[in-house]
């Protein structure tokens, strides 16, 4: 039976929302409507008017016109903290004594709206990532732009985080078997599931001691991050309840990095994950493991909000269930993580090694992609400096060279002993460094591939000179004082590098026989 209260309700909305509708009511300007499960949005010339739903959800009541206003408020004021330039004010749509319908006017408040400002649809992360590759600076702006929103997010509950997490999982093995999903995926997924989780409780526990459950977005999928200025900014964060954001920060970077392993993007999941690895906590480094089950619920969870969406319109229909059916399956393929590995990539300056471990990093499995640590970086970060901040020549000392070294492979074991792969980038020139990063694998009992790039001194020289903007403090110099070099013999796979970074890659992927994660 039909609530009353909310025909009554519904029925005023349809009114406002023909009303908002109508090119009429704004000058003559053609009106763009969008509806989701929970609002209705009109996109008119630079302006966007957002209004709830009259509609009541075991997650959110938007059923009377004060509960309406009131998230209103509340998505003005969460929103502000990640994209002040987008959202305006609260408006009332009002009927004046005539009976006239206004936007903003004086009369009796019919309806409630969120002002914004519009931007342009098709510079939404998703809309770009379905088209191409995302370009690197792209993705390390992204990452920043997250890493920013998490020191300034406000610390929260982590018992309540922990609580959610159970029902989340029974929610969407519900919606799986509603839906006739293949019961032994489902099943197998749910069982997956449940086992991570008990097995990452503690982990997550301590990780809550430590201030990392936090009010976060929440809702940090592709299409809620969108290009101003060639910036990228957050919008659309989950303001109706703020428990429904309160998470580990991890959880909430694992939805843009599983949304673009969903676009095919592995290559921008991975240096999404680094460059956040780089800019953040360490102490993240020790929660790789989380990653699987963290990654799992992001795509079940966008598969069960993707199955319930209604559509009269058949084909539509039909792209919701497929969509939704290859979120499922990313779900599948993200719970159950194949073995760790660990590749090290050496050569002298100049031979291309953080350019290929970069490019090799989305094609390591497991999902995203492996974790590089790179050497230079460790140096800044020992004596304290910026990355591109050129350090003295007492930093490049055996001693301190010494202590790199063993960051590096002290980094790369806690990586592999969280079970996700890792890539080393450092000169590794001698015979006893390149033993030293081997210990480290034994010690995990990880697999270790040895690649080691050369070129010759012209080409070496010619790429240092043009370098901007990097963690090496390479010169021309120090490339032709490496020459000298006694390296002993190498073991590691040795690859061509003289040509393109193209061939490079694709020797080294040859190499390691690695394949696409898509």
């Amino acid at each position: 039976m039909n609530d009353p209260i909310f025909v009554s309700e519904r029925a005023r909305q349809e009114e406002v929302f023909r009303f908002i509708a109508a090119s009429a009511s704004h000058g003559g300007a053609p009106v763009k409507r969008i509806d989701t499960h929970g609002a209705a949005v009109f996109l008119v010339g630079d302006r966007a008017l957002k209004i709830k739903r009259a509609v009541r959800f075991p997650f959110l009541d938007y059923s009377t016109l004060a509960r309406r206003k009131a998230a209103c408020d509340q998505e003005l004021e969460v929103n502000r903290r990640f994209a002040p330039q987008i959202y305006h004010r609260v408006v009332p749509i009002t009927r004046s004594a005539e009976g006239k319908l206004e936007i903003g006017g004086a009369g009796k408040p019919l309806e409630w709206a969120v002002e914004m400002q519009r931007f342009d649809e098709s510079r939404t992360v998703d809309h770009l990532a379905s088209e191409r590759p995302l370009a690197s600076d792209l993705v390390d702006a992204i990452a920043d732009a997250i890493t920013a929103s998490h020191a300034a997010a406000p610390k929260a509950d982590t018992a309540t985080w922990i609580a959610s997490l159970l029902p989340i999982i029974d929610d969407n093995t519900s919606a799986f078997k509603a839906a006739n999903f293949p019961a032994d995926a489902v099943a197998a997924l749910d069982g997956a599931t449940r086992s991570a989780f008990e097995h990452a409780r503690p982990l997550l526990e301590q990780r809550g001691a430590q201030g990392f459950v936090r009010w976060c977005h929440g809702d940090l999928h592709l299409a809620n991050i969108v290009l101003i200025d060639d910036r990228p900014v957050l919008f659309d964060a989950i303001e109706f309840d703020p428990a429904f954001a309160s998470v580990d920060v991890l959880y909430d970077l694992t939805f843009p990095m599983m949304d673009l392993l969903h676009h095919g993007r592995s290559e921008a999941a991975a240096e999404l994950l680094n460059r956040y690895l780089v800019t953040g906590e360490d102490a993240h480094l020790d929660a790789l493991g989380t990653l699987p089950l963290l990654m799992s619920l992001r795509a079940a969870v966008r598969a069960k909000v993707t199955l319930s969406r209604v559509s009269n319109d058949s084909e539509a229909a039909r792209r919701h269930r497929c969509t939704a059916e290859s979120y499922f399956a990313l779900a599948g393929r993200l719970i159950a993580p194949p073995p760790a590995r660990l590749i090290a990539v050496g050569g002298l300056s100049g031979t291309g090694k953080s350019m290929l471990a970069r490019a090799l990093a989305g094609r390591v499995p497991p999902l995203p992609g492996a974790v590089v640590l790179r050497s230079d970086v460790i140096r800044k970060q020992l004596f304290n400096a910026a990355e591109t901040e050129r350090l003295p020549v007492k930093a490049y000392a055996p001693e301190a060279t010494a202590e790199v070294y063993r960051r590096l492979g002290e980094r790369a074991a806690r990586v592999l002993a969280q079970g996700h792969s890792a890539i080393v980038d450092a000169v590794f020139a001698k015979a006893d460094e390149r033993a030293a990063i081997a210990a480290a694998a034994r010690v995990t009992s990880v697999d270790i591939a040895g690649l080691y790039l050369v070129a010759d001194l012209q080409t070496r020289i010619a790429r240092v000179a043009t370098r901007v903007d990097d963690a090496s403090d390479a010169t021309p110099e120090i490339v032709r004082q490496q020459q000298a070099y006694d390296t002993g013999t190498i073991e590691w796979i040795t690859i061509d590098a003289s040509g393109s970074p193209e061939q490079t890659f694709n020797r080294a992927v040859s190499a390691l026989k690695l394949r696409d994660q898509r």
